[in-house]
């Protein structure tokens, strides 16, 4: 019966590749659906980046500008160009980083070259506003709840910081979690390099992000649950495909002896 235990031996290799390949195949498309939305905010960040370099034209046009507001206007249209090609080389959620950070920067340049026009001092290196970084360069610091989580002091534009010392909800970036929108920070584990690259560089703001994240998760793992419970449907019947081909395998192997 030796040769039972061999058919038997390479019947459980086989299943154990099928269903690898199986396993493999779902995390790849787990990866891309994860990865689309986060892409997608990305390049929505740097549309957005492209339009405030119009108004900047238009706002500077007939206008001279001294050798460090040249330089400072031409640093933010290097960012942008820089940005885009970033975005186009996505192909993890982890680059997201590299694309928010180079933004970031773009920003930070323009808001140089306003204050040189106006003949004012080069505004102070400050995060972006928390609630949506395409708002700019923070203001102040303003005490900000999520649904549920601690108080906390974030980075806040002007007009948010106006908002939320009148007791009004802040302009916040919302993105799409299965069938609901929310908040950004409540997206899930792929829009943590989305965040880190525009607050990573201010050292305990990163953390301040993970804390945000992480209780606002009793929202973002609804969506997050359906979609591992998608998941995990798709790779049991998968297996359990596979464990019938297989058994269909053992049954002709089988049948094909006379005992």
């Amino acid at each position: 019966m030796e040769w039972v235990l061999v058919v038997l031996v390479v019947l459980a290799v086989v299943a154990f590749v099928v269903i690898r390949r199986r396993d493999r195949q779902l995390q790849a498309e787990r990866a891309a659906a994860e990865l689309e939305p986060v892409k997608k905010l990305a390049f929505e960040d740097v549309t957005a980046l492209g339009v405030e370099l119009q108004d900047l034209d238009l706002e500077l046009a007939g206008r001279p500008l001294d050798v460090g507001a040249n330089a400072d206007y031409q640093r933010a249209l290097d960012s942008y160009e820089s940005a885009k090609t970033a975005a186009d080389a996505i192909t993890r959620p982890e680059q997201v980083q590299d694309v928010t950070k180079i933004l970031d920067d773009g920003r930070y340049a323009m808001a140089c070259v306003q204050a040189r026009v106006a003949g004012d001092p080069l505004p102070t290196r400050r995060p972006p506003c928390f609630f949506d970084p395409r708002h700019g360069l923070s203001v102040a610091d303003v005490p900000f709840s999520p649904s549920g989580g601690a108080e906390r002091q974030v980075p806040a534009c002007a007009l948010d910081a106006e908002r939320v010392r009148a007791g009004a909800d802040p302009d916040i970036r919302q993105v799409m979690v299965g069938t609901r929108r929310v908040p950004y920070w409540e997206g899930g584990r792929a829009y943590r390099p989305y965040a880190a690259g525009y607050f990573g560089g201010f050292g305990p703001l990163d953390w301040i992000f993970m804390g945000f994240m992480f209780e606002g998760m009793g929202d973002g793992l609804g969506g997050l649950a359906a979609g591992m419970g998608d998941g995990l449907g798709d790779l049991a019947g998968g297996i359990g495909d596979g464990i019938g081909d297989i058994g269909s395998g053992i049954g002709d192997v089988f049948d094909g002896f006379d005992f």
